[in-house]
């Protein structure tokens, strides 16, 4: 019967067990599979919008994916936990392999085996007439030396023997593949600290100017000061789409997406920038994406004493390939009462079979803007903040579409119409009314383009340790570990018997064929050369 683990003997079996290799590679997949959620539902990190509508639209299971943290993957108590095992499993792994693979440089290689007769590839020669066993072992150690092998030589009275040994790169590349994953752990883990994400919606000919309240949403790094936010501005001057419409398979699909921008650092001259997808701008520290884009309608609601109260090109969120779009419009003062209204922009506006409006292609080519109206008090003045893209019509009374009898208000680019009620009247600004006039609406609704502002410090660092990632990995896998052998043995008649064999650590298929090509190598040598007489020597 074995004796009880103590404490301490417990302690040690499950240190052994988290610093083993397979440990290690079974808490990196663990964390792959960790990740996934991070990918299915909206992070708050990262798109706070997504997580608040994702529970408008899952009142259910959102508070409960809530609970489970699910919209805070990557700095959940799970996630973190498995993510501090991996760092400290694969730190255990690596300082004894270290330590171990310094000595193993520092050692000579092994004796050589008394049967070389057992070992993979053994073949064996005998050397030319007159030869010198210890003359035929100087010859193998140069041929060895020449192909990048470590020897030490052992000389006896009847026998003289080289053993050889390459591929220590091998364990090298594998330390250094594990260090450069602790090394990116730790950059990860710590170094994203210092860094932000933020995003911010630009309608063209609009500036936004790198300062915390300019940003509609910002995810900052846990030691991240807002005070070394490099001032700059960003102006989108222009956004273009081109979209397929030679191939009728894809027609109306976007091909490219161009935004035009103008950067002014603080204190320098304006700098034109282009901003693709996957084709980021870096500027004064930060990497600006390009996410999303669509229509922003410019409507104006005037008063009916004709005081402008409301005068905005507004973002309307797409809902379909075809850009059909939906948009809120808030007034809370200068009417009699406050004003609030849901919009769709219809680009390429169609009517189907029932007669519902719907857009049939994404660019502008027959514009139309439909308004339902909602009178009432918007909920503005309790201080509470609401979300721009969102109407709250609980306590709202409408005036125009749905069981209403009234239609909704439509509207063309230039049209004006008046609201119910006397309250005045809402236009649907032209941006380039003389093209409009001939049918070219290419310019009269401007375009937003979303940005997403990444300021990461570790990219630098992230680029080593990723580079060293590879270069470790392919020498893992590429740099064969081997110890070769060459033994030569004097016979009582005076001719000398030459063994050669050699031993992989590891899978190595080219073993048989280096030890064969070795024997031809030094036997070709030895019949080119006069005999020598060679001291011995171990190296």
């Amino acid at each position: 019967m074995q004796p009880k683990l103590g404490l301490i003997g417990w302690l040690r079996w499950f240190w052994r067990q988290l610093t083993s290799m397979r440990t290690a590679l079974f808490l990196l997949l663990m964390l792959a599979i960790a990740a996934i959620p991070g990918s299915l539902v909206p992070q708050r990190s990262s798109d706070p919008n997504g997580v608040s509508q994702y529970f408008a639209d899952h009142p259910d299971l959102a508070p409960t994916l809530d609970k489970l943290q699910a919209f805070d993957v990557y700095t959940s108590a799970w996630f973190s936990a498995i993510y501090l095992l991996l760092f400290i499993s694969l730190i255990g792994c690596v300082i004894p392999r270290t330590k171990h693979h310094f000595q193993a440089l520092r050692s000579k290689p092994p004796t050589t085996p008394v049967r070389l007769a057992r070992l993979s590839g053994f073949t064996e020669g005998e050397a030319p007439a007159q030869t010198d066993a210890s003359a035929a072992i100087t010859h193998a150690s140069t041929l060895l030396k020449s192909s990048g092998y470590r020897v030490a030589r052992f000389d006896s009275d009847t026998e003289s023997s080289v053993s050889a040994e390459r591929g220590y790169l091998r364990e090298t590349g594998n330390l250094i593949f594990h260090g450069a994953l602790v090394g990116i752990l730790i950059t990860v883990g710590f170094g994203g600290g210092y860094g932000f994400a933020g995003q911010r919606v630009l309608v063209e000919g609009q500036t936004f100017v790198n300062t915390l309240l300019a940003y509609d949403s910002f995810s900052p790094g846990r030691f991240f000061d807002d005070t070394t936010l490099d001032p700059y501005t960003l102006s989108l001057d222009d956004f273009s789409v081109s979209y397929e419409q030679r191939n009728l398979q894809a027609y109306g699909q976007p091909i490219d997406f161009t935004a035009d921008v103008t950067v002014t650092p603080k204190g320098d001259a304006a700098e034109p920038g282009v901003v693709k997808v996957n084709g980021p701008l870096r500027t004064n520290g930060t990497s600006i994406y390009l996410l999303g884009n669509g229509y922003a309608p410019t409507i104006k609601v005037t008063a009916p004493d004709g005081a402008v109260v409301f005068s905005d090109s507004v973002p309307f969120l797409p809902q379909d390939a075809n850009l059909t779009s939906l948009g809120i419009v808030k007034v809370p003062d200068g009417l009699a009462e406050q004003l609030g209204m849901i919009g769709f922009f219809y680009p390429t506006q169609d009517k189907a079979a029932s007669g519902a409006n719907f857009s049939s292609y994404p660019d502008l080519e027959y514009p139309l803007l439909t308004l339902n109206v909602y009178t009432g008090d918007l909920g503005l003045d309790a201080g509470v903040p609401t979300s721009v893209y969102a109407l709250t019509t609980d306590t709202l009374t409408q005036q125009t579409g749905g069981t209403t009898g009234v239609d909704s208000i439509e509207l063309k680019p230039g049209e004006s119409a008046k609201l119910p009620g006397d309250l005045g009247t809402v236009s649907f600004v032209d941006n380039d009314p003389a093209a409009s006039a001939v049918g070219d609406f290419t310019k009269s609704v401007p375009r937003f383009a979303s940005f997403d502002i990444h300021h990461d410090p570790t990219q630098i660092w992230l680029f080593g340790f990723a580079t060293l990632v590879l270069f470790g990995l392919f020498t893992g896998l590429l740099v064969p570990r081997r110890r070769l052998w060459v033994k030569a043995t004097t016979r009582p008649d005076k001719t000398v018997h030459l063994e050669y064999a050699g031993l992989a650590r590891g899978d190595d298929a080219a073993l048989e064929s280096a030890v064969t090509a070795l024997a031809d190598r030094h036997l070709k040598l030895l019949k080119t050369h006069q005999p020598v007489v060679a001291t011995p020597e171990s190296t």
